[in-house]
């Protein structure tokens, strides 16, 4: 199935779907089980742009324009007492500009670095949730997407068993997480330095332990990660291929006006390769850099970061993120990112009369480890940065984008502008101007 067939079948169920959404007994009101969609297409393009050079891994200086799709069916089911099933299958096609390398806060949180830029189906989730109250006290929970409705307690133990993503549990802010709805940008889904366990496209198997409170939780995670860098196929032996990551969140009231703070620690243990190995070999040997020649069991990254939410008001809520990585072995699964920084606004429709829109501005700066920008001016890559040589600077990236939902419709759309001055880290290159357009349906 060819991208174009992907789309013109995607939008042509538009119709059904959204009589489906307004007829819900036409699917189903039992509260056992529930059924949701979400199909997102986003188009990008940016204009040619000044280069001093280029690698194998630059962006392309060039004018680009891409496409993606994702299509994802969410199906929920009770089992026994306090447990859930969660089934996902996924359908998602396209690629980013210059095969999507080039940026380390890449523009496009929808695609993925695979090989094939054909629509594929595959499975996304597939998981058990178990709750063990901890209180007589409930509150009503919503209907939603991996959501059934119901009463749960304010207090409880959850065990979370299977396929799914660690984004999904962990690193959650309601103005920036989610690239189907919210900032396009990557490094905007979560602590851009967290190097976080996924296949090729964002998901792992795993498991998560929460202990939730009214106003506190934590949660633990041991989950796969891929057998190399920027792998599809996940390594099955744990014990010397895994990552770990334990976050605690609070939630605080300040000035009358609610708060959320995360914070999350990771470590992930793989066969890496170590930047200032690969390039003291390269220099005795007179060669090129490749992170591959010192690929070894035993290499860990770890670090940490921070996540705050807060409502200024009730039309007005601000973010920050603020992450780091050791930076001394290779980026096995997510960006090639060890220090991140972001933080930004939401202006909610209210404020214009348009309560289902929303405003959003976002700034992020992303920078490297003193070995991994070394390895870079050597003339070594990644899996997705490397110009053949770097005149480091900062990655700084600024994006703006506006949530339009048509009236009485599941259908958003959402024009979006990015700026990235220097990227891939690079003072020789750029800046970059990205517009973008994205429509989401779903109920």
């Amino acid at each position: 199935m060819t991208l174009k067939q992907s789309i013109l079948i995607t939008v042509s169920l538009f119709p059904l779907l959204a009589w489906a959404q307004t007829n819900p007994d036409s699917i189903s009101n039992r509260r056992w089980w529930n059924f949701h969609y979400q199909s997102t297409i986003i188009t990008q393009m940016h204009p040619a742009f000044h280069a001093n050079y280029s690698g194998n891994n630059s962006l392309k200086s060039n004018n680009e324009s891409n496409t993606s799709i994702s299509t994802t069916l969410f199906l929920g089911a009770r089992i026994w007492k306090g447990a859930a099933l969660y089934f996902n299958p996924e359908l998602s096609g396209g690629s980013g500009f210059s095969k999507t390398t080039g940026i380390a806060g890449f523009p496009n949180g929808e695609v993925y670095r695979v090989s094939d830029a054909t629509p594929q189906i595959y499975i996304a989730r597939l998981y058990i949730l178990q709750i063990i109250s901890l209180s007589k006290e409930t509150t009503v929970i919503d209907d939603a997407m991996n959501q059934l409705s119901g009463k749960m307690p304010t207090s409880y133990l959850a065990l979370t068993a299977g396929k799914y993503s660690l984004m999904d549990f962990f690193d959650n802010n309601r103005f920036s997480h989610d690239p189907r709805t919210q900032f396009y940008n990557w490094a905007l889904m979560g602590n851009g330095a967290w190097d976080y366990p996924a296949n090729t496209r964002g998901y792992t198997y795993g498991l998560t332990i929460e202990l939730v409170k009214p106003t506190w939780a934590v949660r633990y995670a041991t989950v796969l990660i891929p057998t190399k860098a920027n792998g599809a196929v996940m390594d099955k032996k744990i014990t010397r291929s895994n990552s770990q990551a334990i976050e605690f969140e609070h939630k605080y009231n300040l000035f009358g006006e609610n708060g959320t703070i995360h914070f999350i620690t990771f470590l992930t243990q793989a066969r890496m390769g170590s930047y200032k190995q690969s390039l003291d070999f390269a220099t005795i040997h007179n060669i090129t850099p490749n992170i591959d020649t010192t690929a070894a069991l035993g290499h860990t990254k770890y670090g940490f970061g921070i996540n705050i939410e807060h409502n200024v008001s009730h039309n007005v809520g601000l973010f920050f993120r603020s992450s780091w990585n050791d930076g001394h072995n290779e980026t096995w699964v997510f960006t090639e990112i060890d220090r991140a920084l972001s933080m930004g606004l939401e202006l909610d429709g209210n404020l214009w009369n348009r309560k289902d829109d929303h405003l959003s501005f976002a700034f992020l700066m992303n920078g490297l480890s003193k070995e991994h920008r070394n390895y870079l001016n050597a003339g070594g890559y990644g899996f997705i940065i490397g110009d053949g040589r770097l005149n480091y600077a900062t990655e700084c990236i600024t994006e703006i984008y506006y949530a339009f939902k048509l009236k009485n419709t599941a259908l958003t759309f959402s024009p979006d502008y990015q700026f990235v001055f220097h990227p891939a880290y690079n003072k020789d290159r750029g800046p970059v101007n990205v517009f973008g357009l994205r429509v989401h349906f779903e109920f």
